[in-house]
């Protein structure tokens, strides 16, 4: 049934394309001023083109985007996640753009007309994705802006009380795009049924029943949507709700709990008229997309290595003085497919560290850092080393951060999913290390921020870690 709510999705995406249309023809336009009129680009005697040809590509040009901009799903909404995650779609969006409208103009290219400038066609490319990506970037906090100011329109009822139900809750209030809030959660059994624990993160005044009071309780609470979110339910009940909720017009959806992965990449294929679910394969699967980022590592680690030259000729003598031992330390970590490579860092430590101990983390006011090494780790420079790690291969610029063999044993049959971090190249830093995830914290934390990054890779998110590194320095001791 129509909803407010779908109205103001749809009109979002009208405006998009009206906005994105608009940009694009103003991009060409200033490609045009550049290159004739801007005296930026010398003319060489040439003949000044008539504008109406151009004014006409960039009309053409216009609605071209808009569908290809529909394509690949930019007009999709609620538009959700970060604006830089975006970024990708839209220079493909663009660049397949300016590709189909010079095949066009070779295609339909009027005799009477002079050839188009192929700089200036060079030039629309940069100025185009420029003015796109002004646009959607206003178009994005302007739709967040009306979404934050408007009043949530649709009740959820949550069906469990387990910490993913907890979560679940939390994820729908960061995005204020749903316009949704909590109307309750639903004891996923009956009484008498199977044990549940309450997630100490749900408040007992919430819980508004059990799974059999689900009718009265839909009614009552006057809910819009109902979301499975414990996945241990039986299938007949699973039945009944799902027929409950398709006859009372009520959206059903449920969270994917794939061999206890928690996970958004679930991929739907088809044998016959029989859907199977399974993974979906990792961004970094792709060969291209491995390709772009092996390339993004090369060039990244040049330019490092590079930079980082002088800091670590003037950081040697200080280690050397700072206690007996060698300017680099050495050591074995796991790599790609469980790979031990060997690791390098500037030392910060006494070279005897962990002659007594063994392998232990590193925990605030380590007595066993020198005093050149506090200073070190605390601004990350211990790491730059590593910099060669990566142009050799055995990481990555962005990546789950290796760890010691000693520790991955550990890990690896208690912490679910754990060595699922270990199918793409370990990083110098990663979405977890910028999100606080160091030394001695949660390692289930740092899985599930490991595996959040491995399934929604992309250059532009890489390029979001790398820039937050800077500035994030909790935990690093």
């Amino acid at each position: 049934m129509p909803t407010s709510r779908d109205n103001f999705d749809a009109l979002c995406s009208i405006l998009a394309g009206l906005a994105d249309a608009t940009a694009a023809f103003l991009g060409v336009m200033l490609a045009v001023w550049i290159r004739f009129d801007s005296g930026l680009v010398p003319l060489f005697n040439e003949i000044l083109p008539p504008r109406f040809m151009y004014v006409a590509a960039a009309a053409a040009l216009a609605p071209l985007l808009t569908l290809i901009f529909r394509q690949i799903g930019l007009y999709v909404r609620p538009q959700l996640g970060p604006f830089g995650d975006k970024l990708p779609r839209i220079v493909r969006g663009v660049a397949l753009t300016l590709l189909s409208a010079l095949a066009l103009s070779f295609v339909v290219r009027v005799a009477s007309w002079p050839p188009y400038s192929r700089t200036a066609a060079l030039m629309a490319f940069f100025t185009v994705l420029a003015t796109v990506l002004v646009e959607r970037f206003a178009l994005f906090r302007i739709e967040l802006h009306w979404a934050r100011r408007s009043a949530p329109i649709r009740r959820v009822l949550i069906i469990g009380v387990d910490d993913l139900a907890a979560r679940l809750r939390r994820a729908l209030e960061r995005e204020p795009r749903l316009r949704s809030r909590l109307a309750g959660y639903l004891l996923p059994v009956e009484p008498g049924g199977r044990e549940v624990t309450l997630s100490s993160a749900i408040v007992p005044k919430l819980v508004k029943g059990h799974i059999g009071e689900l009718e009265k309780i839909v009614a009552d609470e006057q809910i819009d949507e109902v979301i499975l979110a414990d996945p241990g339910i039986a299938r007949p009940r699973l039945t009944e709700i799902l027929f409950h909720c398709e006859r009372n017009l009520i959206p059903f959806r449920m969270v994917p709990d794939l061999y206890g992965v928690l996970t958004s990449r679930v991929n739907v294929n088809h044998v016959a008229d029989i859907p199977l679910i399974g993974m979906a394969s990792w961004p970094l699967d792709a060969f291209w997309n491995r390709v772009l980022k092996r390339l993004e590592d090369i060039v990244g680690a040049l330019v490092g290595l590079l930079l980082s030259a002088p800091l670590i000729l003037a950081a040697a003598p200080l280690v050397k003085c700072g206690s007996p031992g060698p300017v680099f330390f050495r050591q074995p970590r796991c790599g790609i497919n469980g790979k031990i490579f060997t690791m390098f860092k500037l030392r910060t430590m006494t070279a005897d560290a962990e002659s007594e101990t063994g392998p232990v983390w590193a925990t605030p006011n380590d007595p066993r850092r020198t005093r050149i090494g506090r200073f070190l780790r605390r601004w990350n420079l211990d790491e730059l080393p590593q910099f060669w790690n990566v142009l050799k291969g055995d990481m990555s610029l962005v990546g789950p951060r290796p760890e010691r063999p000693h520790f991955v044993e550990q890990f690896k049959d208690g912490i679910g999913h754990y060595m699922t971090r270990h199918v793409s190249r370990p990083g110098m830093t990663g979405w977890a290390q910028v999100n606080g995830l160091r030394g001695d914290t949660s390692i289930r934390d740092r899985v599930q921020h490991d595996l959040y990054y491995l399934e929604n890779w992309s250059l532009a998110f890489d390029l979001k870690i790398l820039l937050q590194t800077f500035f994030n320095r909790q935990n690093a001791y």
